[in-house]
């Protein structure tokens, strides 16, 4: 098991714009089947964790599609949709634990946003890194990832018309 944060950003590092769009990212083309691609990386998750502005823009742009078990770090209240969902305020490492027992063999995928992974890498709870960045600069908006870690490049791919990479979290 190990704890992956998966996500695509822009080329000047950002997830999304200041009010929280991804318009940005959907127009830009990759094959999720292709190298580094989402099919591939999803077949492997087990559980999965998120922060309220993610959740947020799923609900509002798509049916709930996840099957695993997945933590939504909040404390605003929001619905829940058809799925195993479950809303925190806790402190990640409590709930890193609960998450790895549910991921069983599978990985534990930090979906974002960029301070809440930035939190469990604080607790030293993030293995790796896998991002896509995207042929677009925004400017402004959410940070990939709001801490200075140090990583080392394992994979690199090109995916349509993404510059992919791995890393792993160096200890």
């Amino acid at each position: 098991m190990s704890t992956v944060y998966f996500t695509a950003a822009s080329l000047d590092g950002f997830l999304a714009t200041a009010d929280h769009s991804l318009d940005w990212l959907l127009s830009q083309q990759i094959d999720p089947r292709g190298p580094l691609g989402y099919e591939a990386f999803s077949d492997g998750v087990g559980a999965m964790a998120m922060g309220a502005n993610t959740y947020r823009w799923i609900l509002d742009h798509h049916p709930w599609q996840y099957t695993v078990p997945a933590w939504v770090f909040t404390h605003r209240e929001f619905p829940p949709p058809d799925g195993d969902v479950r809303f925190t305020a806790d402190d990640v490492a409590a709930v890193h634990r609960a998450m790895a027992e549910a991921a069983g063999d599978g990985h534990v995928w930090l979906v974002g946003g960029g301070e809440l992974v930035g939190r469990f890498a604080d607790r030293r709870l993030l293995d790796e890194v896998v991002v896509g960045y995207a042929p677009v600069t925004l400017g402004s908006g959410a940070q990939l990832l709001p801490r200075r870690l140090d990583l080392e490049l394992r994979e690199v791919a090109r995916n349509g018309a993404f510059l992919c990479g791995r890393y792993a979290v160096r200890r």
